[in-house]
């Protein structure tokens, strides 16, 4: 028998054996089947009595462990805080969301020393300038999770997913009503499971990697810097630090 028709007839008798056992199971009565774990009373058994403003500080301690800049701002102060940052950094240029209103925040402001640069051409007519010639992005994010550190972002065609992967410095604007608990909360809250986009993603810090020798090297697979802008109700950061 030839390679190929072993091939074949493994793959015949691995197939067959799956669809034996899955009509065994389909056979089995409903009460011989292990229960399924109940996810939300777990949670809600676990879950922690905290407020905000906890939730706020596990979230930036997690971010902060990794490297990840962050900074307590306002509803009436993030753009200038943002400005000033990315002045500091040398930063040229900053690549905005199409018709998004944070990104019509900056536009209103007119930085002087800042090119401000829509996302509003397809991948294929700009790939160098987006690659060679963007210097950092914004995006908003949809929430946090402070138990793991992580942003979420939603891409959507006024901020598609390259915003937060190309730039070497990528700047989120996260309002922190927005922060939750666990992940579970996260996804029964906005309920995840009937509309979900085309990747949900969750950032933890910068892009790093590390060699067979277990050097740290950020910006590898995305921006080497992480900045996090927490926007804080307007009265809610006197004494805060940025």
């Amino acid at each position: 028998m030839s390679a190929t028709a072993n091939t074949l007839s493994a793959r015949a008798s691995i197939l067959g054996r799956l669809r034996a056992a899955n009509n065994a199971n389909d056979d089995t009565p409903n009460q011989d089947q292990p229960a399924l774990p109940d996810v939300k009373a777990w949670f809600a058994a676990h879950q922690r009595n905290e407020n905000t403003t906890q939730r706020v500080s596990r979230l930036r301690a997690a971010l902060e462990s990794v490297k990840t800049e962050v900074h307590d701002t306002t509803a009436g102060t993030w753009v200038e805080l943002l400005l000033g940052i990315a002045a500091a950094k040398g930063l040229r240029n900053l690549l905005i969301g199409t018709d998004t209103p944070h990104g019509a925040e900056l536009e209103a402001r007119q930085p002087a020393n800042l090119s401000l640069k829509r996302y509003t051409e397809s991948i294929d007519s700009w790939r160098d300038v987006l690659f060679d010639e963007v210097d950092a992005s914004l995006t908003l994010a949809k929430s946090a999770i402070a138990e793991i550190g992580s942003i979420i972002l939603w891409p959507t065609p006024s901020e598609p997913r390259l915003m937060s992967l190309v730039p070497s410095v990528h700047f989120v604007l996260l309002d922190v009503g927005s922060i939750h608990s666990d992940f579970h909360s996260a996804i029964t809250t906005e309920g995840w499971k009937d509309r979900l986009p085309t990747n949900a993603l969750l950032i933890c810090g910068p892009s790093k990697t590390a060699d067979i020798q277990q050097t740290l090297a950020y910006g590898a697979h995305g921006p080497r810097e992480l900045v996090v802008l927490l926007r804080h109700p307007d009265l809610a950061v006197e004494g805060a630090s940025t």
